[in-house]
């Protein structure tokens, strides 16, 4: 069994605790099961854009035996032009909830009269509203994990392509139309179905992107960090890439 490494306080830039590895660390492959959403950071010409997006999580493919995470895009999207000119990227996932607390008393306004003004946020008055109001702002995991990568644009029309856009769709099939948006994001759409696996998998122009993962870093939520570089694991073997010294 591979020995835990725990998490260090080093400054988020260094790289001591940095392990080569042919999968995914099991907080990270937790993560990305338990997420329904991540940030897909593309860049170009030096300004970078940030999307919400569905994904798909694979730990290996008929096309790759290295991880892989899976989206889809409408090719008149900024990311598609971005990925066009530079196809490396960063994800970032976590599995916790982030609502904003209730202030305390003594971080609310004061009115002109001098008394407390009632918070927006104020906590609900049915026992039933309290205690999912105290599960929405209690955070459900310690880690969040951003990866690095290179993505491509699958090709149109291949079998890879219909591939991942069943496996993707299979994984991302939701009951309401809220949820699941035109071309694999989030909310909007407005194509008109009242169906959201259809939304989801609207028309034959959404482009499908792979991204290949180059390495993750995984940071608790006090900052302390862990970096791991993924290899591909090699023909007959877990693979024997090595880094700083460690297998």
């Amino acid at each position: 069994m591979e020995q835990q490494i725990p998490l260090s306080h080093e400054a988020s830039a260094g790289n001591t605790n940095m392990r080569v590895t042919t999968s995914l660390p099991q907080e990270v492959v937790q993560c990305l099961e338990n997420a329904r959403f991540l940030h897909l950071a593309t860049c170009s010409e030096n300004i970078p854009h940030v999307s919400l997006m569905n994904y798909t999580y694979l730990p290996s493919s008929p096309y790759s035996r290295s991880p892989v995470i899976v989206m889809t895009t409408n090719p008149a999207s900024k990311k598609m032009n971005n990925l066009a000119s530079n196809p490396n990227v960063s994800l970032l996932v976590h599995d916790w909830v982030s609502h904003r607390p209730t202030p305390t008393a003594q971080a609310r306004r004061l009115s002109s009269d001098g008394s407390a003004s009632r918070s927006p946020n104020r906590e609900p008055h049915s026992s039933l509203a309290a205690l999912l109001f105290n599960l929405n702002t209690s955070a459900v995991s310690s880690i969040s994990a951003t990866i690095n990568g290179s993505a491509r644009l699958v090709e149109r029309g291949s079998e890879e392509e219909k591939y991942y856009k069943d496996v993707h769709l299979e994984n991302n099939t939701f009951d309401s139309t809220a949820d699941a948006g035109l071309f694999g994001q989030p909310g909007g759409g407005g194509d008109g179905e009242s169906n959201g696996q259809s939304r989801f998998a609207a028309g034959n122009e959404a482009r499908v992107i792979v991204v290949g993962i180059r390495d993750v870093r995984i940071a608790d939520w006090k900052g302390a960090v862990r970096d791991w570089v993924i290899t591909a694991p090699e023909e007959g073997g877990e693979g024997n890439a090595m880094m700083n010294g460690v297998r």
